[in-house]
């Protein structure tokens, strides 16, 4: 059945009827444009004549002195117009990243291979790159620290260690009955966002600058790009109206092309372009950070955890970037969906000469909630448990009901390492359900004799919770704006500070102010972000964007909507509370009205028909020194069940099965929240099971393309793949009680983690710690059956 273009809504329909604008699923607000080619990214954009294009020149050492540059080559090619260096910085040469600690061309050294010593400038994107490969650079190599292990050992930091204590671990491990010490290690992940990295830079009228960037923090770049030309922000506008995906990798990494472009364009006065291709940006942008565990737990006979002491060592490449919040994260959410009474945790930032790595869906979250679901799935095996049973006996405490005081006996389980209470976790009756629903039971009894008969093929199945913290962990960057102007034709605009990346945030902020204003959806329209409409706007990130925009926007529509019902009120002689928006009609109790003729008459009695709105999430707070409080506004959870097979033979793989239980509270809009936990977990899936980056003993990222660096491709995704929303309004008072979506579906995708390690157990049949290194590749699955 073919779906209608738009709602339509016939003029004698009653009021009752009409279908409010969330709530329902609908098609993302570009999905037309999309298909039909129609829907403009940064390098669709019509280029003003004079435009210019650049190519970065990039370190082929990953550690030494700058000693030289010859150029002479390269400037002598056709079409190169110049060659910039950090000389040519006019205002700051280091970045206006939080650290301080990143420059923006390399000025004495030079700290990873493919960091930018310079951008060639041409007449033609080839011409910019031809020239850029002709630039030779003089380089004395130094030492180069290329993983975390050496860096420990050399007491190499972007930033200093953090510890987090809870209790006595110590002492714990010592009076627990067993006792499990293991080791993890666990690899990045490259964005591959399908839309690379891209920022074309236009001079303005005195010395003023359009930026058009392809980024998730416009106001980021505004900040970089003024800080390096030596100028006010309020001279920068950056503009963004969609990027072909992020998933983090836009949040700070976009600034890095903006603030080269914008230098080119300042030298030249010309408009400047600069696109990196795909085998650059591997080269030159960072990753999902990589991390390396070591643990010691202990566990009494039902699995139940005593004491964990655990070392996280945290991959952050040359520059501190947003490893600092990453790593404390993952330090957040090593817990998962666990109580741990006595718990020592180490977080150590290290520094190697390799890519600055950065946000990644999830941001640090993963690399936390895999630790803690790897232990338990090591108890299980170790005591010859189901791991399901280990993993609901160290669940956090239930919720109670809906505003019952906190239990804070000393039985209770439920606050957190960190100090914040968990008083809304639903995973109990969630797992319950899944478990039914996914006929877990059964599937696992079925296994054991299936695999008895099967000597090459084996199958495995697990199911994992997730508990993920939905805020930024800095407060100050819990806050953000948008407007609505409403038209005197009964149409409406709004614009907000977040951005659109495909997931669907300008559709559901659109749905917002339609509902607010008892309008169709289709009356209502987002435009691009932009940092001379909504200053200050903080990154499209933590999965926060419609919680803190859409609620900024509702708040705005709320004005617009209660000077409209001032107007009605004063007309029919009743409160303004009386007054009604629904269905496109403005109803009081003796009149019924519709929206564009009272919006009309509004005009001409001189009534405000825009407003701005500003939201700023209530009830958090963060001390950043000791890691402890409430930096979270609630919890999303979620479920997942996968079944896997490997073969023992050439350690392939294959995901068979998967059915998904998961919250996202009163859903906005039902498809794009159920492509987001499609699309979460398969990214997750191949985070841990294809995605390998591989770096060689010269600091060089041998995978930097398609052909060497693998994501899921639709041959990968398993047959079965069966997503439910679990039916429940979030518990705190977010807009129209729905939950954020966008990272924690990503750690559903551990059961294909856990569920592996279940099939090589199988195999293996010895009941020891499996020892599997992610992602499991062919050739580290097969390593861990042989061990």
């Amino acid at each position: 059945m073919n779906a209608p273009d738009k709602l339509v809504i016939p003029a004698d329909a009653p009021v009752a009827a009409v279908v409010p604008a969330s709530g329902v699923s609908r098609f993302h607000e570009s999905a037309r444009a999309q298909v039909a080619g129609a829907a403009h990214y940064i390098d669709d954009l019509p280029e003003v004549r004079g435009t210019l294009f650049a190519a970065p020149v990039m370190s082929n050492v990953a550690h030494g002195r700058l000693i030289g540059i010859d150029d002479a080559a390269a400037r002598a090619m056709p079409g190169v117009r110049d060659i910039l260096y950090s000389r040519d910085v006019p205002g700051h040469t280091m970045l206006a990243a939080f650290a301080g600690d990143e420059p923006v061309f390399a000025i004495d050294t030079v700290q990873h291979i493919g960091q930018v010593v310079g951008l060639v400038v041409a007449d033609s994107v080839m011409a910019a790159r031809h020239a850029a490969r002709q630039v030779r650079l003089d380089i004395e190599a130094l030492p180069a620290v290329l993983d975390v292990h050496a860096a420990l050992a050399a007491e190499s930091y972007v930033l200093p260690p953090v510890f987090v204590k809870r209790g006595d671990a110590a002492q714990a491990l010592l009076q627990a009955r067993h006792t499990l010490e293991g080791t993890l290690e666990v690899g990045g992940q490259e964005h591959f966002y399908l839309e690379g990295q891209v920022a074309y830079v236009l001079p303005q009228e005195q010395n003023q600058w359009l930026v058009y960037s392809s980024t998730q923090h416009p106001g980021e770049v505004q900040h970089w790009v003024s800080h390096a030309l030596g100028l006010h922000n309020h001279a920068v506008k950056v503009e963004c109206r969609r990027m072909g995906g992020g998933f983090g990798g836009k949040e700070t990494q976009a600034g890095h092309l903006a603030v080269w472009a914008a230098v080119a364009a300042h030298k030249l006065r010309c408009p400047v372009k600069l696109r990196l291709d795909r085998d650059d940006d591997f080269m030159v942008t960072g990753k999902r950070h990589p991390f390396a565990y070591r643990y010691t737990v202990g566990f009494d006979d039902q699995g139940l955890v005593q004491g964990l002491k655990l070392l996280m060592a945290v991959n952050c490449g040359f520059s501190a970037d947003l490893s600092g919040p990453v790593a404390d994260r993952a330090v957040f959410h090593a817990d998962n969906a666990y109580f741990l009474a006595d718990v020592d945790i180490a977080s150590y930032r290290c520094k190697t000469n390799t890519q600055s790595h950065t946000a990644f869906r999830g941001f640090g979250g993963p690399q936390g909630v895999i630790v803690i679901e790897s232990i338990l799935g090591d108890i299980a095996r170790a005591l010859g448990l189901d791991p399901l049973a280990v993993r609901r006996a160290n669940l956090y405490d239930a919720a109670g009901p809906i505003d019952a005081p906190l239990d804070t006996s000393p039985e209770a389980r439920n606050v957190t390492h960190y100090g914040m209470a968990v008083e809304d976790n639903i995973l109990h009756p969630l797992l319950e359900r899944l478990e039914a629903t996914s006929d877990y039971q059964a599937r696992r009894d079925a296994l054991g004799p299936w695999n008895a008969k099967s000597p090459v093929i084996k199958r495995g199945i697990a199911i994992t919770p997730v508990k993920f913290g939905i805020s930024f962990t800095a407060t100050l960057f819990n806050q953000a704006g948008a407007m609505v102007h409403v038209y005197t034709d009964g149409s409406v605009q709004v614009n907000h500070g977040g951005t659109e990346m495909g997931q669907g945030l300008n559709t559901k902020v659109a749905q917002i102010v339609a509902d607010e204003l008892g309008v169709p959806f289709e009356r209502v329209m987002a435009t691009a972000s932009d940092t001379s409409k909504i200053p200050n706007a903080s990154a499209t990130a933590a999965s926060s964007g419609t919680d803190l925009n859409g609620r900024a926007a509702q708040y705005a529509a709320r004005n617009v909507r209660d000077n409209l019902a001032s107007f009605v009120c004063g007309l029919d002689g009743c409160g303004a509370g009386a007054i009604r928006f629904k269905g496109g009609q403005v109803i009081s109790p003796t009149t019924t009205r519709d929206f564009t003729d009272v919006v009309q008459r509004a005009f001409a009695n001189r009534i405000q028909l825009w407003s701005d709105g500003f939201y700023r999430t209530p009830k958090i707070h963060y001390d950043k020194a000791t890691l402890t409080g409430r930096p979270f506004y609630y919890f999303a959870y979620g479920a997942a069940c996968t079944e896997v097979a490997i073969d023992i033979l050439t350690g392939e793989s294959r995901v068979l099965k998967v059915d998904i239980l998961h919250d996202v509270g009163t859903s906005i809009n039902p498809a794009i929240d159920i492509g987001q936990i499609e699309g979460g977990f398969v990214q997750g899936m191949g985070w841990l099971t294809t995605e390998q980056l591989v770096w060689n003993d010269k600091g060089l990222l041998a995978t930097h393309a398609p052909s060497t660096y693998k994501i899921p491709a639709t041959g990968d995704i398993p047959a079965h793949f069966k997503v439910d929303l679990w039916p429940e309004p979030n518990r705190e008072d977010n807009v129209f009680g729905s939950k954020a979506v966008g990272e924690p579906p990503f750690m559903l995708a551990i059961s294909v983690y856990e569920a592996l390690k279940d099939a090589i157990a199988s195999a293996r049949g010895d009941g020891g710690v499996v020892q599997l290194t992610a992602p499991a590749t062919a050739e580290n699955v097969l390593r861990a059956v042989k061990l």
